[in-house]
C-alpha cells in the first residue's frame, strides 16, 4: 500500500469524530476501457508527422480500474450517504454497510422495510457514547471476564450493559484482530448477547499496528464484500477492477494498469477469450489430472501374461523379457516360442474378433496423441507470449531510446513499434486458448472443425509474419550495421510494413474470436 494510506484510512474510518470528511476530491482518471484500447492504429503519414490516434469508436466499454484513492473516496461517500439519509452516526453507517456488503440500495430497502429488525440483526443499540464508556462513575463493579473489582469508569460495554474492564476489552479485541477480518463482526463477550462491537469502540481500545490492521480490514472489505468489484490478482498490485453491469458480452478479460491480464469472472490468472470460463476450467483440470498418467500407462505399457506387472516397451524389437523371467511377444502377448519370423499383426481372440484390450489400447494411444497435439501448441504459444512480454519490456526501456537517437524521432512517433508488440502479446494469448477450444470440438463435427482450423490457420500465419518482422526486422534498424540500408526513408517503409502487418493480424484474430464466441455458427447456418 502507499505510504499515505494508513493516514487516509484513519481519516476515512475515524467514526469517533463527528467532523465531516474534508479530504481533497480525487477524480477517477480512469474511464471504462476494454483490452482493445491498448491497440492503436497508426496512419500512413510521413515519418516526420506520425500520429497515434486512440480508439474512440470502441463500444466494448466494460471495466474500470480503481486505485486506492478512488476506493477511499467511494467508501467515504457511501458512509456519508447512509448517515445523511438514515440520520445515523458514522458508527451505525459502517456496521450497516458491512452487513449489506457495501450496498446502499440494499440498506435503504431493508431499513425502510423494518428498521427495528435491521438494528437487531446487526446488533446496533441506540445509546449515548457515555453509556458505552462511562467517564465519571467511581463506583465498583466486577469485570465479567477477569472477575476483578474495578471502577465503572474503567469499564466499557456495547450499550447492552455487560461491563468488562478495559484491560480485558483490549485483550478481547486484540485477539479478534489477530484472527483476521472476522474482527469487524465481533459481538459482546457475553455468549447470549448479540450487541455489536462497533468500529468506534475498537478505535478507542486499540492503537498502533493493531489499529492500522483493523482499519485495513475495513478498507479492503469495500472490495471483498462488493459484488461488482474485485482486486487485481497481479503480484503486488493494489488496484481493484469494477465491471460494468450493463456489459452484455461474454468476454471478461481485464488488463489492469499494472499490466497484469486476468479474467474478472473466474479470476483465472490469465485472460482466456475466446474460451468461456467453464471450458478453461475443464482444460486446466485435464492438464493437471493424474488420470492422464493412467491413460498413458494403458496406451504405452502392457501387462506381462504371467505375472501381470505392467511393462514399458523401450527397445525396437518385439521380444520382451519380464523381470519374472517370462519371454513373450509384445504384439500378441503370446510366448516368444514363435520366433521373430512369424507376423502377428492380425492377432485375434479365440472368437475371431479383434482383442478388445488392443482396441482400448489403440483408442487410448490416439486420444493421448490428439491431446498432445493441442497441449504442445497451447504451451508453446504461452511460452512465446512470455518471451514477447520480455522483448516488449526491453524495447520500452532500452531499444526505443536507441531508435529515437538513430532516426531523431520521438518515442510517440515510435509508438507503432509498441503497438505491434502489444498486438503480438495479445494474439499469442488468444491463439494459445484457441488450441484448447479446438480440443473440445467433437470429432464428428468435421465441417465445424475444418472451418475452425481455416480461421485459426489464417490468424496463426498472420501472427508469425508480424512476429518475425517485429523481432528480426526491427533489430536491423536498432543495430544499424549498414547505414545505407537503414536510412530514415527505408525505416519509414519498415514502419508502414509493420503497421500494415499489425492491422492485418488484428483483423484475422478479430474474425477468429468473433467466430468462436458465436460457436462457429456460420457452419450451422450454411449447413442448414
Amino acid at each position: 500500500m502507499c505510504s499515505n494510506l494508513d493516514h487516509d484510512l484513519q481519516h476515512t474510518l475515524n467514526i469517533t469524530s463527528d467532523e465531516e470528511y474534508d479530504g481533497d476530491e480525487v477524480s477517477c482518471s480512469n474511464s471504462y476501457a476494454s483490452d482493445d484500447d491498448c491497440i492503436r492504429n497508426l496512419d500512413d503519414s510521413t515519418d516526420d508527422d506520425i500520429n497515434v490516434p486512440t480508439n474512440e469508436n470502441n463500444s466494448s466499454v466494460c471495466y474500470l480500474i480503481l486505485k486506492e484513492d478512488d476506493l477511499i473516496q467511494r467508501q467515504q461517500r457511501e458512509i456519508d450517504e447512509v448517515t445523511s439519509v438514515l440520520s445515523v452516526s458514522n458508527d451505525y453507517a459502517c456496521m450497516l454497510l458491512l452487513k449489506y456488503s457495501w450496498s446502499v440500495s440494499k440498506i435503504h430497502e431493508a431499513w425502510f422495510g423494518d428498521e427495528v429488525k435491521v438494528c437487531e440483526s446487526v446488533g446496533l443499540l441506540d445509546v449515548h457514547h457515555d453509556v458505552k464508556f462511562p467517564k465519571t462513575d467511581v463506583s465498583k463493579v466486577d469485570c465479567g471476564i477477569c472477575f476483578e473489582s474495578v471502577m465503572v469508569k474503567d469499564t466499557a460495554n456495547c450499550g447492552c450493559g455487560h461491563a468488562y474492564c478495559k484491560v480485558c476489552w483490549r485483550r478481547y479485541v486484540s485477539y479478534a484482530i489477530k484472527d483476521g477480518p472476522c474482527c469487524m463482526t465481533k459481538k459482546c463477550p457475553e455468549p447470549s448477547c448479540r450487541a455489536a462491537v462497533s468500529p468506534g469502540m475498537v478505535n478507542l481500545l486499540v492503537e498502533g499496528k493493531q489499529k492500522k490492521k483493523y482499519d485495513m480490514f475495513w478498507f479492503r472489505s469495500y472490495v471483498e464484500l462488493n459484488e461488482k468489484i474485485k482486486w487485481c490478482p497481479g503480484p503486488g498490485c493494489n488496484y481493484a477492477v469494477e465491471f460494468n453491469e450493463n456489459y452484455d458480452f461474454d468476454n471478461y478479460d481485464v488488463t489492469c494498469d499494472c499490466k497484469f491480464v486476468f479474467c474478472w469472472k473466474c479470476m483465472e490468472d490469465d485472460a482466456h477469450s475466446p474460451l468461456d470460463c467453464e471450458t478453461v476450467g475443464k482444460w486446466m483440470l485435464k492438464n493437471k489430472d493424474e488420470a492422464e498418467n493412467t491413460t498413458w500407462i494403458l496406451a504405452y505399457t502392457k501387462p506381462c501374461p504371467k505375472c501381470m506387472k505392467s511393462i514399458e516397451k523401450n527397445e525396437g524389437c518385439m521380444h520382451m523379457t519380464c523381470r519374472c523371467g517370462h519371454e513373450f511377444c509384445w504384439l500378441c502377448l503370446g510366448p516368444w516360442g514363435h520366433g521373430p519370423d512369424r507376423a502377428c499383426n492380425g492377432f485375434r481372440s479365440e472368437g475371431g474378433e479383434v482383442n478388445k484390450e488392443e482396441q482400448q489400447r489403440d483408442l487410448a494411444k490416439k486420444s493421448i496423441q490428439r491431446y498432445t497435439h493441442y497441449y504442445e501448441r497451447w504451451a508453446a504459444n504461452e511460452k512465446s507470449r512470455k518471451k514477447a512480454l520480455s522483448d516488449l519490456h526491453k524495447i520500452e526501456t532500452v531499444e526505443l531510446k536507441i531508435l529515437s537517437s538513430n532516426y531523431d524521432m520521438t518515442e510517440k512517433q515510435l509508438q507503432f513499434i509498441k503497438d505491434a508488440w502489444l498486438q503480438i502479446v495479445e494474439c499469442r494469448r488468444m491463439l494459445k486458448w484457441t488450441y484448447a477450444y479446438g480440443f473440445y470440438i467433437p470429432e464428428k463435427e468435421k465441417e465445424k472443425k475444418a472451418f475452425f482450423e481455416f480461421l485459426q490457420g489464417e490468424a496463426e500465419v498472420g501472427l508469425e509474419r508480424l512476429h518475425l518482422c517485429a523481432e528480426k526486422g526491427l533489430q536491423i534498424y536498432i543495430k544499424r550495421e549498414d547505414e545505407e540500408a537503414t536510412t530514415k526513408v527505408i525505416f519509414n517503409s519498415f514502419r508502414i510494413k509493420l503497421t500494415g502487418l499489425t492491422d492485418v493480424t488484428r483483423s484475422y484474430f478479430q474474425n477468429l474470436v468473433r467466430a468462436l464466441e458465436n460457436g462457429l455458427s456460420e457452419v450451422d447456418y450454411h449447413g442448414s
